[in-house]
């Protein structure tokens, strides 16, 4: 049985603005018209593989579960990380689930927010390599350079295996510019591209040989794992406790079960803005555009926009992202620096290092639209069949004007229907409820007026998604 496993733990702080803590890269559509998680299970089509398994953060379930959803895949595993503890453990936990399946299974192991472009030359070097991942080889697909690239590691194969195979001989880190050359002169050098394809239980015996804790907390925390709605919840104290390692450092630099699978497919890791300039669609004078963008003489740089136009003059080699609240102007050959003003939005407890102007709920999403003193408007869109808790605010008074759509109103004993141009009034204090019974999107505005509008004014005294905060 071949198992899917993609890693979902990622926030592409290098890709802020779009990409941000609470709606990071891999549920974007930065590459198309899928987002990136959706386009990595897409191509999964053409295999003869069983359902995924996704392993997630707690705070990204439901927009796995919703993207799963939007491509009809049922029957998809989605285990959630408490904390982070790198990618062996994520792998581990998935290996021991997969055996539990299947002693024999192999699993795909695949970052959710990389970019193939060729997807029939990724499938077949899937399937030739197959037959050596089942005798027990821990394969790590290897990207045939195609340039001395210094922003990736690289891998030394070895001899031939078999057909598909090399021998893994050596890991290296990032070189500089010469070395690369070298490297790429050789031939014998191939780009690390966290990408594997290895027998679980194989996996499993060798994490116990080099890492037997990472073993042991992972085992803890599958046990303790509780079911909630469609998720696996692995035991917060247990995975916690668990030593936090890749799979290259706890197991591939070590094992002699290590082998190469060179793909040439048009691969990416999405890394940073200078890598959707060079996938890009570029026009006559190098520069790729994605929004409302308007250019005079400018040449070799990466222009989105995602709501307002952007124009440039006389500019080269820059990159400019602009977003509801937020815009990046950066050097294209120092976007990898991006990470640093994360860093600096963090340090000084800016909204913008973490979430949209547009933030995403199981429910649907809202969005602010003006924030002012004693009041607020938002946008809220619930989506069909989909209802928010029963809750109340201490500080804060609602309305509720339909846009679109039909919604379902509870107000302390009183439920009713809206339906479009209609509003009601929620007073402060008083237990509510939004639902939307229908077929199409509720789209809503809300104006909130109070003393105090933070998002942390919710008592939750029921829930569907358990976030209850009362018990009644």
């Amino acid at each position: 049985m071949l198992i899917p496993v993609l890693l979902s733990g990622g926030v592409g702080s290098r890709l802020w603005p779009v990409s941000r803590e609470g709606h990071p890269k891999q549920f974007l559509p930065l590459a198309g018209d899928l987002s990136m998680l959706q386009d990595t299970l897409r191509r999964l089509d053409e295999l003869d593989a069983s359902a995924p398994l996704v392993v997630c953060s707690e705070d990204h379930r439901f927009m796995v579960a919703e993207q799963l959803r939007e491509l009809g895949i049922e029957g998809a595993g989605i285990v959630l990380e408490p904390v982070g503890r790198n990618t062996a453990p994520a792998v581990a936990v998935a290996a021991l689930q997969a055996v539990a399946r299947d002693p024999e299974a192999v699993l795909l192991v695949l970052p959710a927010d990389h970019l193939i472009q060729n997807v029939t030359a990724f499938t077949d070097a899937v399937r030739a390599a197959l037959p050596g991942a089942e005798q027990g080889n821990l394969a790590t697909f290897g990207v045939v350079p195609t340039r001395p690239e210094t922003g990736y590691g690289y891998i030394r194969r070895g001899a031939a295996l078999d057909d598909a195979l090399y021998k893994l001989e050596q890991f290296v880190e990032k070189p500089d510019l010469a070395t690369a050359e070298s490297y790429l002169a050789s031939g014998d050098y191939v780009w690390n591209s966290g990408m594997f394809l290895l027998g679980a239980a194989a996996y499993l015996e060798e994490l116990e040989q080099y890492q037997p804790e990472i073993l042991a907390a992972c085992r803890a925390a599958l046990d303790g794992a509780a079911s909630d709605l469609d998720f696996v919840r692995l035991d917060r104290e247990a995975f916690s406790a668990c030593p936090s390692d890749s799979i290259d450092y706890a197991v591939m630099e070590k094992t002699q079960r290590g082998a190469v699978i060179p793909l040439d497919c048009g691969w990416s890791d999405v890394g940073a803005w200078s890598a959707l300039w060079e996938v890009g669609d570029q026009d006559g004078e190098g520069n790729v555009l994605d929004g409302d963008v308007l250019l005079d003489n400018c040449r070799d740089s990466y222009f989105r926009s995602e709501g307002r136009l952007v124009a440039a003059s006389g500019v080269e080699n820059i990159v400019v992202v602009e977003t509801a609240d937020a815009v990046l102007v950066a050097d294209k050959n120092r976007v990898q620096d991006v990470k640093n003003l994360v860093s600096a939005l963090k340090a000084s407890d800016r909204s913008e290092a973490k979430l949209h102007r547009r933030v995403y709920r199981p429910w649907g999403s809202y969005e602010s639209l003006i924030t002012a003193e004693r009041f607020q408007v938002k946008r809220i869109v619930v989506n069909p069949g989909q209802t928010l808790s029963l809750q109340m605010h201490h500080h804060r008074a609602e309305h509720w004007i339909v846009v679109s759509g039909t919604a379902e109103v509870t107000c302390e004993e009183r439920v009713f229907m809206l339906r479009e141009d209609e509003s009601t009034y929620i007073p402060l204090g008083h237990k509510h409820r939004l639902s939307n019974p229908g077929k199409i999107p509720l789209d809503l505005i809300e104006v909130q007026s109070g003393a105090y509008l933070g998002e942390d004014d919710i008592v939750r005294f029921e829930d569907v998604y358990g976030r209850s905060e009362v018990k009644t």
